[in-house]
């Protein structure tokens, strides 16, 4: 193995450095984009039964917030659900604008690593061609293990930024279809808890209003004398 590195020559030190911080970050994002840490469903329909309740406490807001990603858009609607809509809609939607930059951490750097690590492989055939051109313009091609040196760099570095390039290709397009499915959960789930929020709000105010026009109606029952 390590003859087959030294053969590559010095650039598949560049590439093993790429495919070493490509798999570090695959693992990263595997383990940070699981659906549990996320949208767990937990913390949709906890958000959901406090949207209905109007239960809601400085404490369970932080609880859902720290919960999951999903948990911080949804804390953003509930500690608004006592403003305007439009407000309330502005907070969800920075919130989401910061859960969506936190799922796609590393994802720039992944994809650099896609594109590049090749073009490290490209740069290792002409590299290598321009070594066995040296060695046929200084000796000819009378001697073919003269020229092996050559050959070897530009076949093993093609391969190794190449087989880097792929995996890595690979994984940035599963993670970013994934993350893409996070964000339209995260968006319906959000549009979900304004509507519920709104909804219970309108109800309260109803509430409230039947709750005045009675006791209006008994405070003047009250003062009718009596015959």
């Amino acid at each position: 193995m390590i003859e087959f590195f030294q053969a590559g020559g010095w650039l598949m030190f560049p590439i093993i450095l790429s495919s070493i911080l490509a798999m570090a970050i695959i693992m990263e994002r595997s383990l940070s984009l699981r659906i549990g840490q996320i949208v767990p469903k937990s913390d949709i329909e906890r958000a959901r039964k406090l949207a209905k309740t109007g239960n809601l406490t400085p404490g369970v807001i932080a609880d859902i917030r720290e919960s999951s990603l999903v948990g911080r858009v949804l804390a953003a609607g509930l500690e608004s659900s006592s403003l305007p809509r439009h407000i309330m809609k502005e907070n969800v939607e920075e919130a989401g604008r910061h859960a969506v930059h936190e799922m796609e951490r590393y994802m720039t750097a992944l994809g650099t690593i896609s594109a590049v690590t090749p073009l490290m492989g490209l740069l290792g055939t002409v590299l290598g061609m321009i070594q066995v051109f040296s060695v046929i313009t200084e000796v000819g091609v009378g001697n073919p293990t003269d020229l092996a040196g050559g050959i070897s760099q530009a076949l093993i570095t093609t391969a190794a930024g190449i087989t880097v390039a792929i995996i890595s290709m690979v994984f940035h397009r599963y993670f970013k279809a994934k993350i893409d499915d996070y964000i339209v959960t995260m968006e319906k789930e959000a549009v979900a808890l304004i509507e519920i929020v709104n909804n219970a709000n309108n109800n309260r105010m109803k509430s409230n209003i039947v709750k005045q026009a009675r006791n209006k109606m008994v405070r003047q029952q009250q003062r009718v004398p009596q015959g």
